[in-house]
């Protein structure tokens, strides 16, 4: 069994899988990891499809995609959960998404998220930016410990 890749310690099967095949999000939190399961499994369509109807023409399928094949996604923080409970309609989920760009540089991408609720089915609709302070993003090269903190050769493990 494959650990999900949002970092909950479940296996993908028990955890993001069901969602990103068709189960609702039980809450908003739920949601933001399965789209970050998303982007590692590379599934677009699942990404687009979770962003409210409102905000989808934004979000183009192939920029998505790309964006998502072009990073090797390496780690999910959650920063802060307000409201998002199954019982809401309506949740922020602050996290961090760490991932090696095509460059070989390791980045942090950090929002602060707002997911609504609709017909019992969480949607993504907008995300802001946290200031915080710069993150240092060295290349990393082959014979480095990876980043993602297996303890492998970056090499054997997301090179």
């Amino acid at each position: 069994m494959t650990d999900c890749y949002c970092g909950s310690g479940r296996s993908f099967q028990d955890c993001c899988g069901p969602i990103i095949k068709s189960k609702a999000a039980p809450t908003a939190e739920a949601l933001m990891r399965s789209r970050y399961a998303a982007y590692c499994i590379v599934d677009a369509g699942y990404i687009h499809q979770t962003s409210h109807p409102k905000v989808q023409e934004q979000y183009q399928f192939e920029d998505i995609q790309n964006w998502a094949k072009e990073n090797k996604w390496t780690k999910l923080e959650i920063i802060h959960t307000e409201k998002g409970q199954s019982s809401d309609n309506e949740g922020i989920v602050e996290f961090k998404a760490h991932f090696i760009a095509a460059d070989g540089k390791l980045h942090v991408h950090q929002e602060r998220s707002v997911f609504l609720k609709e017909d019992g089915k969480w949607f993504y609709l907008e995300g802001s930016y946290p200031k915080s302070a710069p993150v240092q993003s060295n290349k990393v090269s082959r014979n480095d410990p990876c980043p993602c903190g297996s303890g492998k050769k970056f090499k054997k493990c997301c090179g």
